[in-house]
């Protein structure tokens, strides 16, 4: 991908921007008895999403509940929480925080700043979310809402990634045509492949690098000041 004539950054929101919430992650953990270990919980995490991209690559949304309780299952399992009972009520616990306020409000370090630093070269800034209609909300508890020009999430939108329709309405809100907007995110059949298909540049977030598609790609959003230093700033 050239990203010269990129004038606008469009990104997914959950593990891109907002991840869970690894201090209610914590206190859900000890409450049900399980041990918590910050770092095996973020092994777990990648794993966990690993294996929800492998289930897209198959032909799934990537929205189904089915799947996202598989996401849990492995994650549980590879952080350490013991089977049966205890992780039924560790999983029970999550869903009832998750539905009381939502559990993807983690950031990591240097994600507000390189946003800033973005909407200060001249870039727009949004988000396009496959999410339950709560996502603004989450980035606002999350402190990054006042970062971006927008936030479209599919819940409300009624289309969801990769639709061409709900990237192409993001666009529309930044003002430029898709050939100019860069997208980013984490999953690549649902992220890049859409992003593709809609006309845009696209930028995977794989923490790992070690994702097998051909993509250009970051290890976090911290990052994309630096892989869009080459770009001149837009004229907006």
């Amino acid at each position: 991908m050239s990203s010269a004539g990129v004038r606008a950054v469009l990104l997914d929101a959950g593990n891109t921007l907002v991840f869970p919430d690894r201090t209610r992650m914590r206190e859900i953990y000890r409450w049900a008895g399980a041990m918590w270990d910050r770092e095996r919980f973020d092994r777990a995490e990648v794993e966990a999403r690993r294996v929800l991209t492998g289930r897209v690559v198959e032909g799934h949304e990537g929205t189904e509940p089915e799947l996202w309780r598989e996401y849990f299952e492995i994650l549980f399992e590879v952080s350490g929480v013991p089977s049966g009972e205890v992780a039924r009520q560790v999983g029970a616990r999550l869903r009832d925080e998750h539905a009381r306020e939502h559990l993807w409000t983690h950031v990591e370090p240097g994600t507000r700043e390189a946003l800033r630093t973005l909407r200060e070269r001249g870039f727009g800034v949004g988000v396009v979310s496959n999410a339950d209609g709560r996502m603004e909300g989450a980035l606002v508890g999350a402190g990054l809402r006042e970062e971006l020009d927008f936030v479209i999430d599919s819940g409300l939108f009624g289309r969801a990634k990769p639709d061409p329709a709900i990237f192409l309405e993001g666009a529309r809100q930044a003002g430029v045509p898709p050939e100019h907007c860069l997208y980013v995110g984490d999953l690549y059949p649902v992220d890049v492949v859409g992003a593709r298909g809609a006309g845009m540049h696209a930028l995977l977030v794989d923490p790992e690098g070690h994702a097998p598609w051909p993509v250009e790609r970051i290890r976090a959003v911290r990052e994309l000041p630096c892989h869009l230093a080459g770009v001149s700033s837009p004229v907006r």
